[in-house]
């Protein structure tokens, strides 16, 4: 379930980093609305602080315990049974293991009950799309990072990452459901993140461009909070130029503010 909060500090920056430090979270696990930008005022005189507003994905509260079934009754009992029509027997696949791949800078081959809950999860998602699709996983920390191997990636790709966003999500809440300790899950197929960050990247530097020529700021496209974090990081030391992100879910977008200051 998505939750959030608020946190006030001098400066949006101070702010957010405040209340990451107070959830335990990292930048690209919260989606951040500024509600008040931060004014220094004169001499300190009139300064008015910075407050942010905070969401994220919080674990589900635990089901309700069901409460036990009343015992039948001794007539109850005398009667015989409705005879079941015999149902077809369904052979199930057995659940793929976890591959081991090469180690690499991005991490460590993964063989532990989360990579077991991943691959099960997506294999039976992938049978019910009726797309055959093999993850492989790897561990960086808490970070577990699934590569989709296959034919015809670019359904579960969709259109700019929509069903592989959508995929991830519900991996997502699937295998840290129960947990106490959550883990981040980053699915990827045919490297379409690393293309995608780098035509985000192109986006950030391509806009900040214009509005520092024109001296107006440009709101661009509803983006994901991932996507979002791309765009504040690739602007974050460009002169003249700040960002912050406006509206609600699923439609909040990044505006890259004119910023002479900066």
């Amino acid at each position: 379930m998505l939750k959030y909060m608020e946190f006030t500090a001098k400066t949006e920056d101070e702010a957010i980093a405040k209340g990451l430090a107070h959830l335990g979270l990292d930048r690209d696990d919260v989606s951040v609305e500024i509600l008040e930008r931060g004014k220094t005022g004169f001499l300190g005189i009139g300064s008015v602080p910075a407050k942010v507003k905070l969401t994220y994905e919080a674990p589900d509260e635990p089901e309700p315990v069901p409460a036990p079934r009343p015992e039948r009754t001794a007539s109850q009992a005398e009667r015989p049974a409705p005879k079941a029509e015999p149902k077809p027997r369904v052979e199930s696949a057995p659940v793929p293991r976890a591959e081991s791949v090469p180690a690499s800078p991005k991490g460590e081959p993964a063989d532990d009950d989360v990579a077991a809950a991943i691959v099960r999860f997506q294999a039976g998602l992938f049978e019910h799309m009726g797309v055959e699709a093999r993850p492989v996983v790897t561990r960086e920390g808490d970070t577990y990072q699934v590569v989709l191997e296959g034919e015809n990636m670019g359904a579960l790709i969709g259109h700019r990452g929509e069903t592989l966003d959508a995929i991830q999500q519900l991996t997502g809440y699937a295998v840290n459901r129960g947990r106490s300790h959550r883990v981040r899950i980053h699915v990827d197929a045919e490297g379409y993140r690393a293309r995608r960050e780098e035509s985000l990247n192109r986006l950030a530097r391509k806009t900040a461009g214009k509005v520092v020529k024109y001296r107006r700021n440009i709101t661009l496209e509803a983006m994901n909070a991932y996507e979002r974090h791309v765009i504040h990081t690739a602007l974050q030391d460009y002169p003249g130029v700040s960002t912050f992100s406006t509206g609600t879910e699923p439609n909040r977008r990044t505006v890259v503010a004119y910023d002479p200051g900066k």
